[in-house]
């Protein structure tokens, strides 16, 4: 439990080479503009943190800034549970508050960045904010398991409340151009990424989602069987889209290991670029928090889960074609089971 005594936030905070007057601590206040985090457990809410509340990003996020965070994300990863004490003294440094439930976090926040680094504790954390009528950004993975991300979406249409979520892999370099149409029809795409596993994870879910993601990013939804090859070292998951094109994820856990790919287009061959940072991402949310507007649409991040859930499966069953239709219709029954509200 987090003493209460300590979630105390000056008119002025100092830290990491940053200092918060009194007026932009007021500015911070604005209705509408207030975001708050759940989850400390992720690098990725002290980079968002940093980014939105830097006094030098002036309108490039539209005003929106992190005022509150919840920090319990993962309860039993280790690797996870062990930031968040640390994670919590970092986002002090940039005048955030820290409280001790969900249900505080969403009086003092009117939009949400739900960070938890596990993706089993994604669905139990979703509802109250849906309830809330809070729009909200779902970090990779949406979910641990294909049927919570679809009770996700499920909960959000019965509150009306838009949500998505997104790897920051999505905005890789090149891929700008490839959704402009500038290699042509992408026929297919090789992509690749780090793979770690986590235990209480399906295999590509826990940090192979980042390709995987790039692929469907790339190629778009639409994708039939997938087939699983992996040694200690090497994942590679072949998926065939329902119009003959081919796409593929490798997924590396050896000494050396980045983010690529290259995308097979009418007209060209792209070979993708490197990591992009998290500020395109970070500007895909705040577009979502001002309009509504959702970037990545539900069917392709049900599909992103599906085909690692697939891969798995292919694995199992010593790396024969599984069927995405399978997967999916075993998932929604399973999720009306999961789902109450």
């Amino acid at each position: 439990m987090i003493n209460r005594r300590n979630f105390i936030r000056t008119s002025a905070v100092t830290g990491a080479g940053i200092s918060f007057s009194t007026s932009l601590m007021a500015q911070r206040k604005s209705k509408g503009l207030r975001v708050g985090i759940i989850g400390l457990d992720t690098s990725h809410s002290i980079a968002f943190t940093k980014a939105l509340n830097d006094p030098k990003a002036g309108d490039t996020f539209g005003g929106y800034q992190v005022v509150a965070a919840y920090p319990k994300g993962s309860l039993d990863i280790e690797s996870s549970v062990k930031r968040i004490d640390g994670y919590i003294q970092e986002v002090r440094k940039f005048g955030v508050e820290v409280v001790d439930s969900i249900d505080t976090l969403l009086t003092k926040t009117d939009v949400i960045l739900l960070e938890t680094n596990d993706g089993r504790r994604h669905l139990e954390q979703a509802i109250p904010v849906l309830k809330a009528g809070k729009r909200m950004f779902i970090d990779k993975p949406i979910a641990a398991r294909l049927s919570d991300a679809m009770a996700i979406f499920d909960a959000a249409r019965h509150y009306q409340v838009p949500v998505f979520s997104a790897s920051s892999l999505r905005y890789i370099k090149g891929m700008d151009g490839i959704k402009k149409g500038e290699a042509g029809k992408v026929l297919g795409a090789e992509t690749y990424s780090p793979c770690h596993i986590e235990k209480t994870h399906p295999d590509l879910v826990w940090y192979g989602i980042h390709g995987v993601e790039t692929l469907f990013t790339a190629m778009g939804a639409g994708c039939q069987t997938v087939v699983r090859i992996t040694t200690p070292d090497t994942d590679v998951a072949v998926g065939t889209w329902d119009d003959g094109r081919i796409g593929s994820f490798r997924g590396l856990r050896g000494k050396k290991a980045g983010y690529g790919g290259t995308v097979f287009g009418e007209k060209a061959i792209v070979t993708l670029g490197s990591y992009n940072g998290y500020n395109p991402l970070l500007s895909g949310i705040v577009h979502f928090f001002r309009t509504g507007e959702i970037p990545v649409p539900e069917e392709e991040t049900l599909e992103i889960m599906a085909f690692m859930e697939a891969a798995d499966l292919s694995k199992k069953k010593g790396g024969i074609p599984v069927s995405m239709k399978e997967v999916m219709e075993k998932a929604q029954k399973e999720s009306k089971k999961t789902l109450k509200i």
